[in-house]
């Protein structure tokens, strides 16, 4: 594995339980990682300073709050200068129910992850805004189904 950040085993073992559990004390945290609490706030605090932890979230309970619909929709443009690029980015970062985005490599432009309340509400997103945003040729959707695995972005051992 080729690091960009120079951790050693206790900092992996940090990013490890805080992965699984953002909202842990620092007391119990250095608990866990065998170090005392006054180190282990130090080494938390240079993996935020230096972006290793880029910060810190709630995770949602989508439908619990009435957003039932998840789906991907994979975007081709017309063009890719870019300004072509830097456009549509800065359009999708625009649209709510992007959640997340990402330009890719292949028959697609950009892959945007969309949460909305209803199907409704998804299709008027796709008809209404995104098959309609200049420089888009292509949309292709994908509706999920059941999500059957939900585990932090990075695994570590």
């Amino acid at each position: 594995m080729n690091l960009k950040a120079d951790l050693d085993a206790t900092d992996w073992k940090i990013l490890r339980e805080l992965q699984n559990d953002g909202r842990i004390t620092n007391v119990e945290l250095s608990r866990r990682v065998g170090i005392s609490a006054p180190p282990c706030l130090r080494r938390v605090k240079r993996l935020e300073e230096t972006g290793v932890i880029r910060g810190y979230r709630a995770l949602l309970n989508s439908p619990a709050l009435g957003f039932d619909v998840v789906a991907f929709c994979l975007v081709g443009l017309h063009h890719q200068s870019e300004a072509d690029l830097k456009a549509f980015s800065d359009r999708a970062v625009g649209w709510p129910i992007v959640r997340r985005a990402w330009m890719v490599s292949g028959d697609s432009d950009f892959m945007l992850h969309c949460v909305a309340t209803d199907l409704a509400t998804f299709q008027n997103f796709v008809i209404e805004k995104l098959t309609s945003a200049p420089n888009v040729d292509t949309v292709r959707t994908a509706l999920t189904i059941r999500q059957i695995k939900d585990e932090g972005l990075v695994e570590i051992a």
